[in-house]
């Protein structure tokens, strides 16, 4: 064969030759600890409720949640995020289930925590989307916007709930400013300095949330958009997250993942925080619809997506495959 020149004088394929190589000097390797697992629990269900839109993803009832959780700590994964979804007739306009020690928020974290104790993080979602009938993420004005402000009142109260019923991480997702520092207050003042704030910081208003809406059981009418994050600006990102980290967040999020992964890489370069982000409702959904028509390898995209993210720079992942992750990297 002709050699021409020098060239290739230097052979990166070298480091790609097998798998064993390949794997030594991989740069980014997931963990089970990197994962958390969002899970819905559903009021007055006898029997789990498959979710159409997410495939292998259902509303647990309060049995079958405390199996997951179970499964969870098993697989190694760090937390579980707890999504409350009241019964029909119980949403009002102030979400008063959310707050109510008896709602099917509160009851999913006691018993949660009473099966696992402090072996897996419990958190618990922040916010009055799931418990309004109007289904914004704060209560609403004369004028049917959100008030920021009487929000944040609803919000204080609603964390020390959470906290009452076991919360070890509370996540204040509905963008609210000055949420994380009334949240703060609120914990400290009745003695739990030991409940730590994971910060929706970046929540930007996304066509991803799709599904969700239907394993929540959202009422909402209209949109978000005036609370949350215009996808097309990346500097109010990092003005969240001075915020933030100025109201005393433990950790901060980048939610969604994988369409902003430039935000989550930014993030991550300036935060002295650990930094999640969340695959949300449509990226997963996504990926099953085209491997259940055979369009991808389902396996290997899931990681592939997950690697990218912790690439990007996130300290751990919510993912609705966290357990089967995990115990497919153990």
């Amino acid at each position: 064969m002709t050699t021409y020149g020098s060239f290739p004088g230097t052979r990166p394929r070298r480091l790609r030759t097998t798998p064993v190589m390949r794997r030594m000097v991989a740069e980014t390797r997931l963990h089970p600890a990197d994962f958390i697992l969002p899970a819905f629990v559903r009021e007055g269900v006898g029997e789990p409720v498959p979710i159409a839109a997410m495939p292998g993803v259902v509303q647990h009832t309060r049995d079958t949640l405390k199996k997951a959780a179970a499964e969870a700590v098993e697989a190694g994964i760090s937390g579980i995020m707890l999504f409350g979804v009241p019964e029909d007739g119980k949403k009002d306009a102030a979400g008063t289930a959310g707050t109510d020690p008896d709602g099917i928020l509160q009851v999913a974290l006691r018993d949660v925590r009473a099966e696992v104790g402090d072996e897996l993080l419990v958190m618990s979602d922040l916010c009055l989307d799931e418990f309004t009938d109007h289904g914004h993420c704060g209560v609403l004005d004369d004028q049917g916007r959100v008030d920021n402000d009487a929000t944040l009142e609803r919000y204080a109260e609603m964390a020390q709930v959470q906290a009452d019923a076991g919360a070890h991480v509370v996540g204040p997702s509905g963008m609210m400013d000055g949420q994380i520092g009334v949240v703060r207050d609120a914990l400290d003042q009745i003695g739990r300095e030991d409940v730590a704030i994971l910060a929706y910081t970046v929540k930007y208003a996304s066509a991803f949330y799709g599904p969700f809406r239907e394993a929540v059981g959202s009422s909402l009418k209209g949109d978000r958009k005036t609370y949350q994050q215009d996808s097309a600006n990346a500097r109010d990102a990092m003005r969240e997250l001075a915020l933030d980290l100025e109201e005393g967040a433990d950790m901060v999020m980048v939610k969604p993942a994988g369409p902003y992964l430039d935000i989550l890489a930014e993030v991550a370069e300036v935060s002295d925080v650990p930094v999640a982000a969340y695959q949300i409702s449509g990226e997963y959904s996504m990926i099953e619809a085209a491997a259940e028509k055979g369009w991808i390898d389902r396996d290997r995209a899931i990681l592939e997506s997950l690697t990218g993210i912790k690439r990007a720079g996130a300290r751990n992942i919510l993912t609705y495959w966290a357990t089967e992750v995990a115990r497919t990297l153990r």
